[in-house]
Order: C-alpha cells, then structure tokens, then sequence
C-alpha cells in the first residue's frame, strides 16, 4: 500500500446543504459519522463553470478568468491535477467538466487534451447536461472517442468510476468523480431522478427559504431530492468498493457540491444570488486525520478544498491560492463569494450575516449599490431584507468592511459603495 494517501472527491452539481440527512441520504450520514460533517460551508462562486474553474485553479473566479459559463480555463494556469500528477499521482477526471467550451463548442464532441486541466485519465463531457438525460447519454474518453451508456446516469458514472478503481495503476490516485445530479436537465427543463424514487418524497417537508415563494419547488422538490437519493446510493457503491479492495484505509474522501439551488425563488434561474439556498453546499471528508472528527460548524469555503487536497497529499501549496486549507486550523471570520451572470455580485456570510452588493450587469466597474442584509440567526429564510434597517445599520458597516478587505484579497479594486432604494423583504 502507498504511503501517499489515495483522495477520491465526489462532486455533486447544484445540491443544497440541507439534503444531507438520515431520510435522504443515509449513507453519506453514515460516512460523515465516521470522518467530518461540515456544516456551515458555502461556495465561492454559486454557478457551475467559474466554480469548478475556483476548484481546479485554486484561486477566485476574477483571479482566473472564468468569471461565467462558457470561458474555459487558461491553459498557463496551474492546476491541481498538474501538481497532483508532479507528485507522482495518478490522477483521472470522470462526468461533467465545464472548462473548456467557448459558449457551447464542445457540446457535441470530446475534451481535447490540453483543456483538461491536467488529468491523465479521462472520461467526460464538457457539457453532460446536454449530451446526456437521466437514462441515458455519452462522454469521451482519452482519444475523444464516444463511450455511449445507458441507464440512470448517475450509476452508469459510478460505474465508469468503479472500472478505474479496479484498475489502477500501482501508484497513489486522485480521482475526480463529477456527476451532474441533481442539477436540472436543460433539455427537459425538470429534474430526472430514477423512476419511482420521486414518491419517497412526495410529502416531504419544504425548505424554509422556498415555502411560500413563487418558483418551481412544488413541482420539482420530489425529483430534485430523487436526485439526492441515488447520488447516495452510489456514494455506498463507492466506498464499498475501497473497503473490499483494501484501500479505504489509505484513502481520503471528499464529497461536496459546486452550489446550491433557489429553484426560481429568487430570480429566473437556479442559483446565481448570494442567498442561502444557492450557496450553501455539503461537505463530508472521510479518512486521514478526519476520522470520527464528527460534526463542526466553522465556516469554510469551497475556494479552501484546492490546498487542503493538496495539504493532505503533502504536496506545496502554490502562494497563489486563495483558499486556507482546512488543516491549518485558521478560522475564517467570513465567506467571500463571486456572483455572475444574473447580475455582478459580492457577498460576504457570516455566522450570522449575509451582505452582498451589486452592480448590476456591469462587469467592467468598481461602483456598487447594497443589494442584500440578512440576519440568519433571526431570519433563517432569508424574507427580510434588512439592507437599510437603521437597527442594522452598524453591523452593515462592519459587513462592508469584511466584503471590501476580501475583494481586495482577491486582486479586485476597492469598491464604492452606495445606499440602495428599500427592494423589498426577500
């Protein structure tokens, strides 16, 4: 066995962090009992591609151009997997990968090896969510050669996964496994969970955040949480194949997800708003110095996943990274998150707090309006915007200090910052 400890990171696409339970997914309950169930985690950029371009360049989404959809990832930055495959690591990407098309150009046909970002094993799709249902779909493999596959999606990506863990080289892996579940189908417009698993949730207890609202949650909430179910279903399969291998010991496992998901309660779409079910995600580590650490509640993001794999690996951080690996033992006092796309966003949450602003569609500006005051311990659904509250007024000061020391971390301008008309409670 190495003495390098293997890492097998699970990603989900657009899973909120509420849906880690013992109803909805016993087994990654049951896996964070045995490592580390972190709480109160958010991500860094809440859309697909800029968030998965923070994860594999370690640094922000301004910081390494992939400020939307649609900008694949620059080919002179380094990213994980190099230093991965430096440290003498296999390294396998397989699923949805998101980084290379300009627009939609590889919608239809193969990754080719240069927009990789690294990975020497590969089975994917840029695009899965269009090449690709809930029953059936393709990726492409080293060669840019169609795997065609059918069958609930997410198990035929275990398997694919299982197929390489099987036959691995003789030498520690990383192996990225990225499902899009339970993301919507784009070419349906609803969430496809295997048939029946929708009417285990029929009756199941709406979100806080979304009870009440306009949005699509009354129709889709059953199959999104299907979704979920098999996700964990296939988290079993995974683990079960470590432990009967011998290599669960040795191996580290991350689970967690790129976003969360509103379903159209705050604006036209799915995420993309500083709000709590868009950025909150899960995160489970198993194995190594996680084991049995149990349920914490510091504040992570997902910009610090990049130097912790890497920390646990023993291999260097690269001084460019902008996240804090989680095995430093530095406490955050906020979460910095980049919004794009339904408008240009800043936020920074707190414990308590979460304070955003905005400025609108213009990228190109560092002149701001307040957008978003929410008190969370108060107001865990997030209905009352509390942006000019008078009762809040200091603790916004405060926000706004933290907000523009993290955009000047992250190599952006000091903002200007100014009141905004009253928009409303949510």
């Amino acid at each position: 066995m190495s003495e390098k400890p293997n890492i097998v990171f699970i990603f989900s696409d657009q899973q909120r962090a509420d849906t880690i339970n013992s109803e909805v997914t016993p087994n990654l309950t049951e896996l964070a009992r045995d490592g580390a169930d972190f709480t109160n985690v958010y991500t860094c950029q809440p859309v697909c591609g800029p968030a998965r371009a923070c994860l594999q360049t370690g640094m922000y989404a301004t910081k390494n151009g992939c400020i939307e959809n649609g900008i694949p990832m620059r080919e002179t930055d380094v990213h994980i997997a190099d230093l991965f495959n430096a440290a003498g690591y296999d390294t396998a990407y397989i699923g949805k990968w998101h980084l290379a098309s300009r627009g939609m150009q590889y919608k239809k046909k193969g990754v080719p090896e240069n927009l990789r970002g690294g990975y020497k094993y590969w089975l994917a799709a840029d695009l899965l969510e269009f090449s690709s249902n809930g029953s059936r779909g393709v990726l492409w493999d080293n060669d840019c050669k169609e795997v065609k596959f059918e069958g609930v999606r997410a198990d035929r990506m275990t398997d694919f996964a299982l197929d390489y863990l099987r036959d691995r080289r003789d030498k520690p892996f990383f192996l990225f496994i990225s499902y899009l579940e339970p993301h919507h189908q784009n070419t349906s417009f609803r969430f496809e969970c295997p048939p029946g698993y929708e009417k285990q949730f029929e009756n199941y207890p709406i979100p806080e955040d979304l009870k009440g609202l306009r949005g699509n949650y009354k129709r889709n909430y059953a199959d999104y949480l299907g979704c979920c179910k098999s996700l964990d279903e296939n988290v079993k399969r995974i683990v079960d194949e470590l432990k009967s291998s011998g290599l669960y010991e040795n191996t580290l496992i991350v689970y967690t997800s790129d976003h969360g998901c509103h379903f159209m309660t705050r604006n036209l779409e799915y995420k993309r708003s500083c709000h709590e079910g868009s950025t909150h995600i899960p995160l489970i580590v198993s194995g190594g110095a996680y084991k049995d650490m149990g349920r914490t509640d510091r504040l992570v993001s997902l910009i610090d996943l990049p130097p912790t794999l890497l920390t646990a690996a023993g291999i260097d951080v690269p001084e460019n990274f902008d996240g804090i690996a989680l095995q430093s033992g530095a406490e955050r006092d906020c979460v910095f998150a980049q919004i794009s796309e339904s408008h240009n966003g800043r936020c920074v949450i707190t414990e308590k707090y979460t304070y955003s602003i905005s400025s609108g569609l213009n990228y190109s500006t560092d002149k701001y309006r307040d957008d978003y005051l929410y008190d969370r311990e108060k107001d865990r659904g997030e209905r009352h915007n509390l942006i000019n509250s008078p009762a809040y007024a200091k603790e916004k000061e405060k926000l706004r200090g933290l907000l523009v020391r993290e955009m000047l971390k992250a190599g952006e301008s000091a903002p200007v910052i100014k009141r905004r008309l009253f928009k409303g409670n949510i």
